[in-house]
C-alpha cells in the first residue's frame, strides 16, 4: 500500500480505543450522560472519507456551532459540504430526520395545546421552539379569546423579510375575524438573534394596531423572538414593554 492509498482509505471507529467508541461509551455511561457528538455518531453509524464517525459527528457540531444551527442546514447543503467529503445524501437525510424528530417531540411536549397567553413570556413560549431553527423571518398571530386563551394553533401570516407587502392587515385579521377572537398578539423572529425592533417592525405594528381598532379586535403586543446573551437575559422583546408603540388597552 502506497502513501496515496493511506490518505484515501476510510479511518473507521474500530481504529479507536474501545472506551472511545460511541456504542461502548453509551453502555458504560448510559444514554443520558454521553455528549451530543456521541449520540450523533450512533445515529450516523459510520464515518465519511478520511474521518471516523466520532470525528465526523464532532466536526459537524463544531462547524455549525450547535445542534439547533445544524438543524437549519438543508440536506443538499450537508451532502455537498466540501469539509465532509463522502458524507453523502443518505447520511444527510438520516441526520435531518433525527433533528426533525427532536423538534416534533419538543412541540408535543408543550403542556397545553391551547395555552393562556397573558404576558410576552407566554407568547415567546408558544413559538420559541418553532422559531429556533429558522434562517429567515416568519410572522405569526396568536388568536385569543376574551380570557386570553389561544383559539387553536398560532397562525402563520408570512415568511421572509418583514415588510408591509408580506404583513397586510387583511392577512393578519382574516382568521381573527373568522374565529371570532377578542384579541391578537403578534410574534415574529429575528434569525440574527438580536430582537431589537427595526423601524419597519414599529411601523407595521402601528398599522396593525390601528386596523385592529377599526375591526374591534385588540392588538395586545408584538413580541420579537431572538436569542439570550450574557447581556440580554430574555430571548424576546416586547414592543408594548418598550413603549415604542401604543397598544390597545
Amino acid at each position: 500500500m502506497n502513501d496515496s492509498d493511506l490518505t484515501t482509505r476510510f479511518y473507521t471507529v474500530h481504529d479507536l480505543p474501545e472506551r472511545l467508541r460511541p456504542r461502548e461509551e453509551v453502555e458504560r455511561r448510559g444514554i443520558e450522560h454521553v455528549s451530543d457528538a456521541v449520540l450523533l455518531a450512533i445515529i450516523l453509524r459510520s464515518g465519511a472519507k478520511r474521518m471516523n464517525v466520532v470525528d465526523l459527528a464532532g466536526e459537524l457540531i463544531k462547524r455549525h456551532g450547535s445542534l439547533t444551527a445544524l438543524s437549519r442546514v438543508s440536506v443538499e447543503a450537508l451532502a455537498a459540504d466540501p469539509a465532509f467529503p463522502g458524507l453523502g445524501k443518505v447520511k444527510a437525510q438520516v441526520l435531518k430526520a433525527a433533528l426533525e424528530l427532536a423538534r416534533r417531540m419538543a412541540e408535543e411536549a408543550r403542556p397545553e395545546r391551547t395555552p393562556l397567553v397573558r404576558s410576552p413570556g407566554d407568547a415567546a413560549c408558544v413559538l420559541r421552539e418553532a422559531a429556533k431553527p429558522l434562517d429567515r423571518e416568519r410572522f405569526w398571530a396568536l388568536l385569543l379569546d376574551s380570557k386570553n386563551r389561544m383559539k387553536g394553533e398560532a397562525e402563520e401570516i408570512s415568511s421572509g423579510i418583514l415588510d408591509a407587502s408580506l404583513v397586510h392587515p387583511r392577512e393578519v385579521f382574516k382568521k381573527a375575524v373568522q374565529s371570532g377572537c377578542a384579541a391578537v398578539i403578534l410574534v415574529h423572529n429575528h434569525p440574527s438573534g438580536d430582537p431589537t425592533p427595526s423601524a419597519e417592525d414599529v411601523r407595521i405594528t402601528r398599522q396593525l394596531v390601528q386596523a385592529g381598532e377599526v375591526l374591534g379586535i385588540r392588538v395586545l403586543d408584538h413580541v420579537i423572538l431572538g436569542q439570550k446573551t450574557p447581556e440580554r437575559p430574555n430571548d424576546y422583546l416586547s414592543l408594548r414593554e418598550t413603549g415604542m408603540v401604543e397598544f390597545t388597552k
